[in-house]
């Protein structure tokens, strides 16, 4: 497939306008060609146009047709093969080995979600059949189900150009509800995007989908996003990336005539909290795992360990030095987009000059491209209480170490943080039990609890929750990863003394869907 620079409006593609921009190699700060060109307002209209139009007949596809689509987009991006790995590679930075394992995530979220859309009972058919002899009077009948929502905008995200991107989790969930999507490419790796966006039609011709069913769109968020995010016919939005972003994306649609929902997920610091137990039976693990999580993928993941909670104690102190060291010895590593690096040595900066942090790492990073150095710091526990900007996010390779004196000081830590994506716990036995009630804290504070491992790394299945309360993501009910992902994108519809010629599959008599129902209060297949 070849790379044009355009945006893919249903089958047809964008023109050639006066506002166009080329990705950065962020190795080498050079521009790479070819050049890409915004979507106008009328090309974003008639995206919007076509998805509504696709949705009225795509929602109405069976699961197993559905199912055959997913799967073939995902063979599809497989067909891409190096072409995909090289061009990804040079937009972000990343290695091979990191571009070809999250091709397969990508690929095994589409199959993942092809097999929820396959098998149907996400749906939650419910049955309550008629009683028309009850008195005092007659109990009609009463058929629901959860129907998508129609048109979903996607918001590509920077740090993943394949997992959270064109066919990323959002989209994958999204076309399994049976909901048409329009994503808006991100600018920092436009060729892959379009690479993936071209596997998608080509799987839409394949399965013989409704043309409108998926389009791409480069061009500016505040602009292009903007103007998709304000169009009546889309009825959600996902997104991945910026507190700021989401934030003023879940404006612009609380301020539609119709509001939608936003599924933004913003960012978090992931506490990882080390108790006593823990610290004296692993120190030397505990630190060298907190290390590789601190850095992997340059710090640039969202569950990467932002603040770690250390015993200001003996053992503690042996915990940090062994951190420390460590990270003073890891290799300053590309960061993915100018952005990303202007962003994380700015927060770098502000952090370093607070008189009550004191800066135990921050490595000196060569000039040219995107460079991005491992950094430490450490706060005491009371530091950390009074000063809000110590809970706020730095994205890329960088921890703050809070020192906690008593059990008091940790449980008022834990009470003062916001929503986050992951807390992590390292603790024994006795541990557990001698500080159960911060569990009880966290349940409150998080969407997921890590026990003795550490944050990054996202498993793909359905059991998963990548999400939080608030600022974490802006619905802490939802997740963007794993098969409950389906949720955020449907609703549930009864109907009531409906025809059975006008009913859906999955709620007519007989079962002609094959999935589980609830039929008069009893689960039934």
């Amino acid at each position: 497939m070849q790379i044009n620079g355009l945006s893919l409006i249903g089958s047809s593609t964008g023109a050639q306008t006066d506002s166009s921009f080329k990705a950065i190699d962020p190795s080498t700060a050079q521009e790479i060609e070819p050049s890409f060109y915004a979507a106008t307002a009328d090309e974003t209209n008639r995206a919007a146009d076509k998805a509504q139009s696709a949705f009225l007949k795509y929602s109405r596809k069976s699961g197993a047709e559905r199912a055959a689509f997913l799967r073939a987009i995902a063979n599809h991006i497989e067909a891409l093969g190096d072409t995909l790995t090289q061009r990804a590679m040079v937009e972000t930075g990343l290695p091979e080995g990191r571009i070809k394992g999250e091709t397969g995530r990508t690929t095994g979220q589409l199959r993942l979600f092809a097999t929820v859309a396959e098998e149907g009972s996400w749906v939650e058919a419910r049955i309550d059949t008629a009683l028309p002899d009850r008195q005092p009077l007659p109990k009609p009948d009463i058929r629901s189900m959860k129907r998508p929502l129609g048109p979903v905008a996607v918001f590509a995200a920077s740090n993943f150009p394949l997992a959270f991107s064109v066919a990323g989790g959002d989209t994958a969930s999204a076309l399994a509800s049976g909901c048409s999507v329009i994503v808006k490419a991100h600018s920092s790796h436009p060729g892959t995007s379009e690479l993936v966006g071209q596997a998608i039609l080509a799987a839409i011709e394949e399965t013989g989908m409704p043309v409108g069913t998926f389009s791409l769109l480069h061009g500016s968020g505040r602009v292009v996003g903007a103007a998709l995010v304000t169009h009546p016919s889309i009825q959600a939005v996902g997104f991945t990336g910026s507190t700021a972003g989401g934030l003023a994306l879940m404006r612009l649609a609380s301020e539609r005539p119709q509001p939608i929902p936003v599924f933004a997920e913003m960012g978090s610091v992931n506490p990882l909290f080390i108790l006593p137990g823990a610290a004296a039976e692993n120190a030397a693990e505990l630190a060298a795992g907190l290390q590789v999580s601190a850095t992997m993928g340059v710090g640039q993941f969202c569950t990467n360990p932002g603040i770690a909670l250390v015993e200001d104690s003996q053992t503690g102190n042996e915990i940090v030095e062994s951190f420390v060291g460590a990270m003073r010895d890891a290799p300053t590593a590309t960061m993915l987009n100018p952005t990303i690096h202007k962003a994380y040595t700015s927060g770098l900066s502000k952090r370093g000059e607070n008189e009550k942090v004191k800066t135990l790492v921050e490595n000196a990073t060569e000039s040219g491209g995107c460079p991005g150095a491992a950094a430490v710091f450490e706060v005491t526990a009371d530091t950390f209480l009074e000063d809000e900007s110590l809970g706020k996010e730095i994205f890329g390779p960088e921890t703050t170490l809070v020192r906690w004196k008593t059990k008091q000081d940790l449980m008022a830590v834990a009470e003062d943080l916001e929503g986050q994506l992951t807390a992590t716990v390292h603790g024994t036995d006795k541990d557990f039990e001698d500080y159960a009630d911060l569990i009880a804290i966290l349940e409150r504070k998080v969407g997921r609890i890590v026990y003795n491992g550490f944050p990054t790394g996202v498993e793909v299945c359905p059991s998963m929750v990548h999400g939080g309360p608030f600022p974490a993501t802006s619905d802490g009910k939802s997740t963007s990863v794993g098969t409950y992902a389906i949720e955020r994108f449907i609703r549930l519809v009864a109907y009531q003394s409906s025809p059975q010629s006008l009913l859906p599959d999955e709620l007519k008599d007989g079962n002609p869907a094959g999935i589980w129902r609830m039929v008069n209060g009893e689960y039934t297949r």
